[in-house]
């Protein structure tokens, strides 16, 4: 039974899930030394007391994480930077910004027209 399980949307495409996660790996294993490598769309990771996976679609990851019993006391804080980690990698990139809608050059204004004068 998994003591970490993260389902979250992205929108990155695989692609750029794939690249995510792999700086994700990267920067957790410089922390924890944590080990990984990919079967499909599957990281599986693990190191003394850790051990779990990563698996990405074109929309959504799921990451499941199992801690030995010397690392569940330290579960909050982990959860918390493993969401740090997800919320800064797995953002949607910004979008391309439309350019400005071009305007017309605001009218003139006309001059109306002289009304002949009554009885006149």
């Amino acid at each position: 039974m998994a003591d970490i399980e993260v389902i979250r949307a992205h929108g990155l495409g695989l692609v750029g899930a794939r690249r995510a996660a792999e700086q994700m790996a990267a920067d957790l294993g410089r922390k924890f030394d944590v080990r990984g490598s990919w079967q499909g769309d599957t990281l599986r990771f693990e190191r003394p007391g850790v051990d779990g996976f990563l698996t990405l679609t074109e929309k959504e990851l799921h990451l499941s994480i199992s801690l030995g019993f010397l690392l569940k006391a330290m579960r909050g804080s982990i959860e918390k930077l493993i969401h740090q980690e997800l919320d800064q990698l797995f953002r949607e990139p910004p979008k391309a910004r439309a350019a400005p809608a071009r305007r017309s050059p605001p009218a003139t204004p006309r001059k109306a027209a002289k009304r002949p004068k009554k009885g006149g």
